[in-house]
């Protein structure tokens, strides 16, 4: 694609429009910004082959403008001084030189429209360029922002769930205590039952064994 061409694309391209087909719209601006850059560097060097040229041009045309001056003054010199035939000469010169100047005044002409195009598309490659960069810098700080956010709500919910584990451990830890408390009450409870089953277990074996003594000595009697 030629530079021009790909400049008149680049100009006449809707930023906003490609950017929403684009499945990476950072990566797509990125690519225009420095599509556009690597025209306008182009068509920089090409405006100064230009104006170049047209200096060039200018400075022909002022040469040539003071050769046909110096044409003039050489026929009148020679008609001052009675030769005739070299006037004609000189005068001959002068308007073969002269048609130079039409040649280099259409070729300046023609310098001048190219540059004023090229100064024009240049302007219009510029903005958009600007309104490229204006919107990277505003996808940016979009993106600046959602990450920011997201951070935040992370560390929120983060700190939401921390907050619940605590809860629950705190509830763990209070129903161990009452359940410490329930056993605690408990314990001596026990304690005092066996003791008391102990000691009626004493008083029973003690009947039993004044009963079987009376059957025995009962028996023996007989």
């Amino acid at each position: 694609m030629g530079i021009f061409s790909r400049m008149t694309d680049i100009i006449n391209s809707n930023i906003t429009s490609l950017l929403d087909k684009a499945e990476d719209p950072q990566k797509m601006i990125r690519m225009i910004i420095q599509e556009m850059e690597e025209t306008l560097v182009e068509v920089r060097s090409s405006s100064a082959r230009v104006i170049a040229d047209r200096k060039t041009a200018a400075r022909r045309l002022a040469r040539i403008k003071d050769e046909i001056a110096e044409w003039t003054d050489k026929a009148m010199l020679a008609i001052d001084k009675g030769r005739e035939d070299l006037a004609r000469a000189a005068l001959s010169e002068k308007q073969a030189t002269a048609k130079e100047v039409d040649v280099i005044e259409q070729e300046l002409g023609e310098l001048d429209e190219h540059l004023a195009s090229l100064n024009d598309e240049i302007s219009q490659l510029q903005t958009k360029l600007d309104d490229a960069k204006a919107k990277q810098k505003a996808m940016l700080m979009r993106q600046t922002s959602v990450e920011n956010r997201l951070k935040v709500r992370r560390q929120n919910q983060r700190s939401n769930l921390d907050d619940a584990f605590d809860k629950f451990e705190r509830f763990e830890r209070r129903m161990d205590t009452l359940e410490g408390e329930l056993e605690s009450m408990d314990m001596g409870a026990n304690a005092k039952t066996n003791l008391k089953s102990e000691i009626d277990a004493l008083k029973e074996n003690d009947e039993i064994n004044d009963e079987l003594a009376q059957l025995k000595a009962k028996m023996a009697s007989k």
